[in-house]
């Protein structure tokens, strides 16, 4: 599967942004799947996960601001972002998995990446 996300840009704190991770070459339903972040000088970290059975994992961080979600008939991994803040900024990747359970959000479970889009939240 190949994945490419869309959606990003820059944004005022309090703000909005709806990011898109379309799938190619396969169905997102046959995958969990996850979006993960990047700011510069920090380490990756996740950010949200639905497995196979529907089950959303969420970062504290993010819990109450962001929803992942899968739209099957687009072929499409959606992450709604609300209240951002400056400390969301960063590349934010999504990636798919081949295991139907994911226990908690770890980078490990992903095997296909997409190339990432830039979140920017100012103050």
């Amino acid at each position: 599967v190949q994945l490419g996300e869309s959606g990003g840009g820059s944004v005022q704190a309090g703000g909005s942004l709806k990011l898109s991770c379309a799938a190619s070459g396969d169905s997102v339903s046959v995958y969990s799947m996850g979006w993960f972040r990047q700011a510069p000088g920090k380490e990756r970290e996740g950010v949200a996960t639905i497995d196979r059975h529907g089950t959303r994992e969420y970062a504290d961080s993010v819990k109450g601001r962001f929803t992942i979600s899968k739209d099957n008939a687009e072929n499409t991994l959606i992450l709604h972002m609300k209240s951002l803040k400056p400390e969301d900024t960063a590349m934010y990747y999504c990636a798919a998995s081949d295991h139907w359970t994911l226990y908690y959000i770890d980078a490990g479970y992903f095997t296909y990446w997409g190339q990432g889009t830039q979140v920017t939240v100012s103050s």
